[in-house]
């Protein structure tokens, strides 16, 4: 589950033409966390996924690869 989220939030972040700033700014995080998202085995809060499923307009299920 871990790589799927890491895989389908940068590829949202491309589509979306955002960049870590960004998504950081809409999500009340820094940048450097959002780059620990995508590069560690850092994952978000609950409260934080939320947010950033929100920020994307993507599905929880979608972020977590229950669904395509």
């Amino acid at each position: 589950m871990e790589n799927i989220f890491k895989k389908r939030l940068s590829e949202e972040l491309k589509a979306k033409s955002m960049t870590r700033q960004d998504l950081a700014d809409l999500i009340d995080v820094t940048a450097e966390m959002v780059t620990q998202y995508l590069t560690t085995k850092k994952l978000p809060s609950l409260e934080t996924f939320a947010k950033i499923c929100k920020a994307l307009d993507v599905s929880a299920d979608y972020m977590l690869g229950l669904k395509d």
